[in-house]
């Protein structure tokens, strides 16, 4: 049996399509039936099942963004630390294994250009630099690492998601994210197409991968602007012309700071370890060219 908690959200909810299409036998507890922050309500919980895999898809990032968890703390602490915290320890008492939906920005920048003329992205066994540790950081991305720190070592896979984006529209999505803004930030970033992520992370538990850390982005980096070169060269591009759509962009880092209220993780990630597993993933530029062109629109927004 699997348990995925977290279902209603946006990531958790691509899990359970995933494990719905693979007709597996699992269930989906809400927060009402089973509070993940009371430890013997959730052990109570597992006693009565037969668990063999838990996914942990709960986290708090914020409405819209990150900068609300700068006034959320507590919340923050117990979504991204205290559930996935209990949760090792309930698992570890059970011998059960689990999965954590975990995120790519504990990091800043890249280790610098490689022979080939590419970004060289941090490995998974680089200690993070944005972080509680290494601040100056956000409380969200402080969050995330701590958590971290609480699960390494434990029988868990821990799987970095990096600004997930799909074809269809939604408030969560990267991509719907940079038709919102009215400006936006320069930046090179890893990206993680969101179906990709959910299929590949669950591989790791299929495949009875060892235990630790999983980046689960797509090959390669890219850059905001090289992003909505794209998007201007879809279907989708023009009808925002149409629309009279323009993309506008800060004049740099610093001008962003100034609109913001926590500074942001930009960050490339080194997706190697996960490929030499055998877990096969798209290149960023063909992920992002393919899922433009099944761009759906929603009411999401």
């Amino acid at each position: 049996m699997i348990v995925l908690f977290g279902s209603s959200g946006y990531v958790g909810s691509f899990y359970k399509k995933m494990l719905q299409s693979k007709g597996l036998d699992f269930i989906a507890p809400t927060h009402k039936e089973v509070d993940l922050t009371d430890e013997k309500q959730l052990t109570a919980f597992l006693d009565k099942i037969e668990a063999d895999f838990i996914i942990n898809a709960v986290g708090y990032t914020g409405k819209p963004n990150v900068d609300a968890c700068e006034e959320n703390k507590v919340d923050c602490l117990l979504g991204n630390v205290i559930i996935p915290g209990i949760l090792a320890k309930v698992c570890t008492k059970k011998g059960i294994v689990f999965g954590q939906v975990s995120s790519g920005c504990v990091y800043q920048g890249d280790k610098g250009i490689g022979p080939d003329g590419q970004r060289i992205g941090f490995q998974e066994e680089d200690p993070p630099n944005f972080s509680f540790r290494a601040s100056p950081c956000s409380f969200y991305s402080g969050c995330k690492a701590l958590a971290e720190e609480l699960l390494v070592g434990t029988s868990c896979y821990i799987w970095r998601l990096r600004m997930p984006f799909h074809w269809q529209d939604h408030p969560k999505n990267y991509l719907s994210k940079l038709l919102f803004y009215s400006r936006l930030l320069d930046a090179r970033n890893s990206l993680s197409e969101i179906e990709e992520f959910v299929r590949a992370s669950f591989e790791c538990w299929e495949k009875r991968l060892p235990f630790g850390i999983y980046h689960i982005t797509n090959t390669g980096s890219i850059t905001t602007r090289e992003i909505v070169e794209k998007i201007l060269a879809s279907p989708l591009g023009k009808k925002l012309r149409n629309k009279g759509k323009q993309f506008l962009f800060f004049e740099n880092e610093k001008e962003f700071l100034k609109h913001v209220k926590a500074p942001r993780s930009n960050c490339v990630l080194d997706n190697s370890k996960l490929l030499s597993c055998g877990i096969q993933i798209r290149n960023i530029e063909e992920a992002l060219e393919e899922d433009l062109l099944k761009w759906q629109e929603s009411s999401c927004q």
